[in-house]
């Protein structure tokens, strides 16, 4: 089967179920390189991990104190997005500059250059994905960190949804069992938060929106990457410099260029030395967690995502020096036990319908069909 006869339902398919191209997979698995140790590897993993779990827990600690903090008093959080973009854009630009001055095979980056009619192509994915980040900014700007994961929890939930509207795909009960965990933690940590006085509803709208955005993100993802031949590298580049165009008539009605100018701390060299570290913490992140895919598998990267959930409530928490109740609690475990119960359905499916469909495929080499 050749790429290019892949259906539009198709790619839908793949981009919502997470799931990755079999031609690809066949691709890497069918080079004869030499098994890694168990040890290595081992190490390896942990240190993927680990990385990822630090900077994706440290940019939303930092993302928090930027858009948030009493003592920056900075209400502009649009800046704050477009900024982050800015920095990935140079960093992007950067490394392909770089890799092309290298010796060949020294630094594996993409060549990059600005291609308007490739620019314009992205565009819907652009706009997509500056709900995506900004919403996810403007729920952290509004709800706790610890509350954070429970505020976004909604897009496993979206994925389903979509999947029936777009696909016509019905999703299995047990799946559907877990969404409906994860909807009862969602609610229930709304309530605890409001029993707690500490609920915010533009904070949880901006949460679903943001929900809506990432499902809505990995469509238009897999449906735009044959643009940039395949590269996730040119597809950031592209998606971030169309933000960094777009966000600016936005910041100018919003008013944020005012908001900027009588912000005491713009000559403030450790301000930006923080703003500048976000933005390399949002590059990094992106390359930690095709590394992390790269090093398990998309299953493994979605339980760590899970576990890593867990660790920044639990280190929110702590380093706020909050009091949370049993059921404020119980809506936390709900929501992460939900989505590691539906990774782990999913997962188990996925690997089902390959087992029912290598007989068949054996079945027809027999045949000559």
């Amino acid at each position: 089967m050749n790429r290019t006869q892949l259906k539009r339902s198709g790619i839908l398919r793949m981009a919502l179920s997470g799931s990755s191209d079999p031609l690809l997979q066949q691709e890497e698995g069918g080079g004869g390189s030499r098994e890694t140790p168990f040890l290595l590897k081992a190490m390896q993993i942990a240190l993927v991990v680990s990385l990822y779990w630090f900077i994706s827990i440290t940019m939303v600690f930092l993302n928090k104190y930027l858009l948030d903090s009493p003592s920056l008093r900075l209400d502009a959080p649009l800046f704050v997005t477009f900024y982050q973009c800015a920095v990935t854009v140079f960093f992007c630009k950067a490394l392909s500059l770089l890799a092309s001055c290298c010796p060949l095979g020294y630094l594996d980056f993409p060549s990059i250059r600005m291609d308007l009619k490739v620019s314009r192509s992205i565009l819907p994915l652009s706009v997509v994905f500056i709900g995506m980040i900004t919403f996810n900014n403007l729920c952290l700007k509004y709800v706790g960190v610890a509350f954070y994961n429970v505020g976004r929890s909604l897009t496993t939930v979206f994925n389903v949804l979509l999947s029936y509207l777009l696909l016509k795909q019905t999703t299995s009960l047990y799946a559907l069992i877990a969404c409906g965990v994860i909807i009862g933690g969602f609610w229930l940590g709304i309530d605890q938060e409001g029993a707690e006085g500490t609920l915010s509803w533009a904070g949880i709208i901006f949460g679903i929106l943001a929900s809506l955005c990432v499902s809505l993100n990995a469509i238009y993802t897999k449906k735009v990457l044959p643009a940039v031949d395949g590269s996730i590298w040119r597809l950031t580049f592209y998606n971030n410099m169309n933000a960094c165009v777009l966000f600016l008539p936005l910041m100018l009605l919003l008013g944020e260029f005012h908001t900027l100018y009588h912000f005491d701390k713009l000559g403030n060299p450790g301000f930006w030395g923080m703003m500048t570290l976000g933005g390399v913490l949002g590059f990094a992140i992106g390359y930690v967690t095709g590394l992390q895919i790269k090093f398990t598998s998309p299953l493994t990267h979605n339980v760590s995502g899970t576990a890593k959930a867990c660790a920044q409530t639990v280190l929110a928490v702590c380093y706020y020096e909050e009091t949370k109740s049993f059921l404020w609690w119980t809506s936390n475990m709900m929501v992460l036990g939900g989505s590691f119960a539906y990774t782990w359905v999913k997962g188990l499916e996925m690997k089902k319908a390959q087992e029912e469909s290598t007989p068949k495929i054996g079945e027809k080499n027999e045949t000559g069909v």
